[in-house]
């Protein structure tokens, strides 16, 4: 096998896989001309390891200041399906004196190509992983590696076949479901699940809200861009429900709502009233598998109740916070008794349309005139 000098002194040995010296020049004349093309060269593209793609992708979130990048409590940064990702492409990092140490870079960026994303699903598909969270982890590797295109770090990006999610959960809860679970809830989450029922905002922003956003005579609450998904403030108004619920919660200082062991305490209360199911795991006798009713739920119970009650789609949207008609239209779920309604109103409305045959009354008529005797009757009986 030659190796041959590139006519830079500082370019590296390139090695050609050939001992015949014209095949070896050739080979060299290659790495050349696609060099003087812009190409990034193959010894270039060796080197770069999965840490190298990692580092940029988490890099890119902080400069985009994406919020679904998460700090672990030791410190450790983290991205919705990397973990996972870490794992299969053999990452490591551990924590010595206090610093983050990278034990080992992961495999080399060659590696990653359609056939071991392909071998990742089937992994993590074997393990039980629903398709939803496989299909982040898919995401972030992707943006892996169009970042490290974009800066000409590899020559193409592999394609990744995404796989097909579950459709958009139906969930929501009705007010005298929501009366009962509100009974089963520890005393410190009442407010907090309350709120999240009646104003349908997402759990991380209320979480953050101190009693200084909250104007109680005013009825509102005020959440800053910096703690909202979509980098917006916006203004939530208050019922006189959460009204008189804020009013008996004191101190009034550092954070309105307490969200302590808020999933347990839920899982349980929704076992409790049959919106939920408890199932015990084999080996974890404090850990029970949930299903049923989520806490996401409740943000769709909002939106739903919002439209109902015929507040304007777009005063909705801004109590909630979505940003797109996409978003909210799966969020604005109808039940089989809005349906039922809707065509009773059709039904009603065809009947009062239709040319009545000659001495039939319609019905809004009929309605009129029963009401009408029924008034006269008590007026003669005096």
């Amino acid at each position: 096998m030659l190796g041959l000098n590139r006519s830079d002194a500082n370019d590296p040995v390139i090695r050609t896989g050939t001992r015949v010296k014209s095949e070896a020049r050739a080979v060299l004349r290659k790495q050349m001309e696609g060099r003087d093309k812009g190409e990034i060269p193959v010894t270039d593209v060796r080197k770069l390891m999965y840490a190298d793609l990692r580092s940029a992708l988490i890099d890119s979130y902080v400069t985009l200041g994406n919020k679904s990048l998460k700090e672990r409590a030791d410190g450790t940064e983290n991205i919705a399906g990397l973990a996972a990702l870490d794992t299969f492409c053999t990452f490591k990092q551990e924590i010595k004196d206090g610093k983050i140490v990278i034990v080992h870079r992961g495999i080399s960026v060659t590696q990653i190509t359609t056939d071991l994303a392909s071998r990742f699903v089937r992994g993590r598909k074997a393990d039980g992983v629903g398709n939803a969270a496989i299909n982040r982890s898919l995401a972030a590797l992707r943006r892996m590696l169009k970042l490290a295109k974009r800066s000409r770090k590899i020559h193409d990006v592999p394609f990744i076949e995404f796989l097909k999610e579950p459709p958009a959960r139906k969930g929501f809860l009705g007010r005298s479901d929501f009366e009962k679970l509100i009974k089963l809830l520890p005393t410190h989450l009442r407010p907090l699940v309350t709120f999240l029922y009646w104003c349908g905002c997402r759990i991380g922003e209320t979480l953050q809200i101190e009693w200084s956003q909250v104007d109680l005579d005013a009825r509102q609450i005020r959440l800053e861009p910096e703690q909202t998904k979509g980098d917006e403030g916006r203004i939530i108004p208050l019922s006189s429900e959460l009204v008189d619920t804020l009013r008996q919660i004191g101190p009034k200082q550092g954070q309105v709502f307490n969200g302590t062991n808020l999933r347990k305490e839920w899982n349980k209360a929704c076992a409790s009233c049959g919106l939920g199911t408890l199932t015990e795991v084999e080996g974890r006798p404090y850990d029970p598998v949930y299903s049923g009713l989520t806490l996401h739920d409740l943000r769709r119970s909002a939106v739903r109740n919002l439209r109902k009650a015929g507040v304007s789609e777009k005063e909705a949207m801004r109590i909630s916070g979505h940003k797109t008609r996409a978003v909210f239209d799966r969020y604005n779920i109808v039940s089989t008794d809005d349906v039922m309604d809707a065509m009773r109103k059709l039904e009603l409305a065809a009947l009062n349309d239709r040319k009545p045959v000659h001495g039939e009354v319609k019905p809004a008529q009929s309605v009129s005139k029963k009401l009408g005797k029924s008034v006269m009757a008590l007026s003669s009986n005096g």
